[in-house]
């Protein structure tokens, strides 16, 4: 059960204008399983990030369902933005993820960009994005992709001080209760069962604000799903790291 692509550009949002990242010298690699999943701490700024909210929700949202499994497809409820947009997608690039990735070799090739199909994802409370693998895309020329990229936007609740509090009127500054990203084992592993059932959890991600996380997709894809938000606003920017 993999994310449905056909429908990423059934309809071209309009034209938002992103925030200019800065380069980030200092990020450091948490690895949570080798080069299968790892995260990137503060590889947007708050700043960076409430921006990106800001134009992706003046860009506007648009409902993404799905058949559900008796169809073959992940329950998802989510809204979501994708723009093929190859200048946003070298900005956050060069912002710190070449550097990062540049000596992560797979199958011999090395990271060479992102996917300029770029998606931004929001979940409301009772939202949430069903068990799934996220398939590779072939981008011809021997690029393909290997590791998708989520970038929390916003995140569950930090120590505050007082000028935080004039962020926490609006449900985009409210911390998320739920919301986490959940990985159960390889997509191998799945596919000789028949159900779901009893596959336990390998790992579990709270989304914070401004964190990255990339993991493996494709042939090595971990069966993974979005939880449910019970309390806040979850938004996501989303690509995925591309290989030559």
């Amino acid at each position: 059960m993999g994310e449905r692509r056909a429908a990423d550009h059934k309809k071209a949002p309009p034209k938002a204008k992103w925030p200019v990242l800065q380069p980030k010298l200092n990020l450091q690699i948490t690895r949570l399983k080798d080069k299968d999943l790892f995260t990137v701490q503060n590889f947007f700024t708050p700043a960076e990030s409430k921006a990106f909210i800001k134009a992706a929700e003046s860009a506007g949202f648009e409902h993404q369902g799905s058949l559900g499994p008796a169809k073959g497809e992940a329950y998802r409820d989510n809204d979501r933005i994708a723009v093929n947009d190859p200048a946003l997608a070298d900005m956050v690039w060069q912002s710190g993820l070449s550097k990062l990735l540049s000596d992560i070799k797979i199958r011999g090739k090395a990271a060479v960009g992102l996917n300029p199909n770029i998606r931004f994802y929001r979940y409301k409370v009772g939202q949430h994005f069903g068990q799934h693998i996220d398939e590779s895309v072939d981008l011809g020329e021997g690029k393909h992709t290997v590791y998708t990229l989520l970038v929390y936007l916003s995140g569950a609740a930090k120590t505050k001080d007082k000028s935080d509090s004039k962020n926490m009127k609006d449900c985009a500054s409210e911390p998320i209760v739920g919301g986490e990203t959940v990985f159960y084992g390889s997509r191998n592993r799945v596919v000789a069962e028949a159900t779901f059932i009893d596959v336990i959890v390998t790992m579990q991600v709270a989304p914070a604000e401004g964190m990255a996380l990339l993991h493996i997709h494709g042939d090595k894809c971990m069966l993974h799903e979005a939880r449910n938000v019970s309390k806040g606003i979850k938004y996501v920017f989303r690509s995925d790291v591309v290989f030559a």
